[in-house]
């Protein structure tokens, strides 16, 4: 029995026109996304209009249309698979408040954004956020982004980030207290 193909392989060989790479793709890859779509939307309100196949779908399109990324390994997918899907559900936000002004605004709990426990923020605050948070600490940033919109575990972002769990940790307090700052304790801000 031969091993499954490897995602990078994969995603290397799509980079460089292979076009059967990313049928073969697709399937190593889904249920994981899947998984990380449904973790995302379970904070949604119940009428809303984007669900986990579709944010899925659009996040893979993206995904794969980023041809010019050197892929380190499937963690490192995956951390952009996240990051991708952030820029998916703060786009359907945006929409859906062009559209609806005022209109239940999507949450994450700050305990998903820092892995420390207290209080929802709107997705667009904790998005702008952590635009700034970026600019300031763009490891802290990317910590973050990996548990609000990624759902991973400490462990699996230490793994990622190649850092320590106990830098993790470390890391989700100061971001805890950052974000608390920056938003006002999870007040709810636009």
């Amino acid at each position: 029995m031969t091993p499954p193909p490897d995602v990078i392989a994969l995603l290397d060989g799509w980079r460089h026109g292979d076009r059967t790479a990313l049928q073969r793709l697709l399937p190593l890859v889904y249920s994981e996304l899947r998984r990380i779509a449904a973790r995302q939307l379970q904070n949604e309100r119940a009428d809303h209009t984007l669900q986990p196949t579709a944010l899925v779908h659009e996040a893979y399109l993206r995904l794969v249309d980023q041809r010019q990324v050197d892929w380190q390994n499937q963690a490192h997918f995956f951390g952009v698979a996240a990051q991708v899907m952030r820029r998916v559900l703060v786009d359907h936000a945006r929409r859906r408040g062009a559209i609806k002004r005022g209109g239940g605004a999507q949450l994450v709990s700050l305990e998903e954004a820092s892995g420390v426990a207290s209080g929802e923020l709107p997705i667009l605050a904790l998005d702008a956020a952590l635009d700034r948070l970026e600019k300031l600490d763009p490891e802290l940033a990317k910590l973050v982004e990996l548990r609000a919109f990624g759902g991973v575990s400490n462990e699996r972002a230490a793994r990622i980030l190649d850092i320590s769990l106990s830098t993790v940790k470390r890391e989700l307090r100061t971001a805890k207290a950052w974000l608390t700052h920056e938003l006002g304790c999870g007040a709810r801000r636009d």
